[in-house]
């Protein structure tokens, strides 16, 4: 055989693999595109969820008592933010029947205010009229609440702030720990550094505890419509949850909607005080108009800046997310 025969023979062999590779790249490169649009599209809905939450409908309901931090919760502003964004960002902002399917991926949104948080999840009902109600409702508040062994109940807030029950003289009191800790016989606040860590593995273990029901009840309902997709409780790290605890916000997850050979699954944590107004850069990145934070390390060329995400969005450019810190 000839040494042509034999390249064409090779090339005849090995084509079939070439395309398989070629096919299998392609798809992953749509997948991490993909995937970086979702996480900027949720990272964007919770973001202006957790800016209208302290958005007041009266003078009267700011900022009391000597936190910043205690302020009124407009859960029902913030949560219409969140999904108009979502849905603005996933293209769907229009199309009633693709926002319910992505509805069923989100399991719960938390709302973590001063002194308790809520979660929005779908909740069943039986109506006036007889007939089963579902649709997701907020909960009611849980509050963030610690007993000890000696029979003493704490109630903590984002700070200091305490409400105590000293069950050794049957009394409430309310107040900074500095102050409390002088009127009762309660130990854990009479040590700063353990009442502070108590404090914020008590905040936590609370919505932990919340959210493992709400997603189990979750993957009750979801089962009924075919879903064969395991929702759960997300591992979140350590630094995540300090900022949950530092002040109040907005956290949101999203799982199992099929992409590619997989699944995406993610979860955002959006603060009210701490989100400064942020410059949004619309760019050009090749044929693809691009927005993304000021803040993020990209050069590709600036064509406008915007004040928020919205109006770049409505300019026709597309969620950007910013890449990963190398650890």
């Amino acid at each position: 055989m000839k040494l042509i025969e034999w390249a064409i023979v090779a090339a005849l062999i090995f084509l079939p693999f070439a395309t398989v590779n070629r096919i299998e790249v392609e798809t992953q490169r749509k997948t991490l595109l993909t995937e970086l649009r979702y996480n900027a599209a949720l990272d964007t809905a919770v973001d202006d969820a957790a800016r209208m939450l302290i958005v007041n409908a009266s003078q009267q309901w700011e900022t009391q008592y000597e936190s910043d931090k205690r302020v009124a919760l407009n859960k029902d502003e913030a949560i219409v933010a969140f999904y108009r964004t979502l849905y603005t960002n996933f293209g769907i902002a229009d199309d009633s029947v693709a926002q319910g399917v992505l509805k069923r991926y989100i399991p719960a949104v938390v709302v973590i205010g001063y002194d308790g948080f809520y979660v929005y999840a779908e909740d069943e009902w039986t109506g006036a009229d007889k007939q089963t109600e579902r649709k997701p409702v907020w909960g009611a508040k849980k509050p963030y609440t610690y007993a000890d062994p000696s029979g003493n109940s704490l109630s903590f807030t984002m700070d200091d702030f305490v409400l105590a029950y000293d069950a050794g003289s049957r009394s409430w009191h309310e107040g900074l720990r500095a102050d409390v800790r002088q009127q009762t016989n309660i130990a854990l606040l009479k040590d700063a550094e353990r009442f502070e860590q108590v404090r914020r593995s008590t905040i936590v273990r609370a919505i932990e505890d919340k959210l493992a029901y709400r997603i189990n009840k979750h993957n009750e309902s979801v089962s009924r419509y075919g879903f064969s997709y395991t929702f759960t409780l997300p591992t979140i790290s350590q630094e995540e949850w300090h900022n949950a605890v530092d002040d109040v916000g907005v956290l949101a997850f999203i799982q199992g909607i099929p992409m590619g050979g997989k699944f995406y699954n993610n979860y955002a944590l959006g603060g009210s005080r701490v989100l400064k107004k942020p410059e949004i850069v619309g760019a050009r990145k090749g044929n693809m108009k691009v927005y993304y934070r000021s803040t993020c390390d990209f050069s590709y060329p600036v064509e406008e800046t915007f004040s928020s995400e919205k109006v770049a969005a409505q300019k026709g450019y597309m969620p950007f997310g910013c890449p990963l810190s190398p650890s």
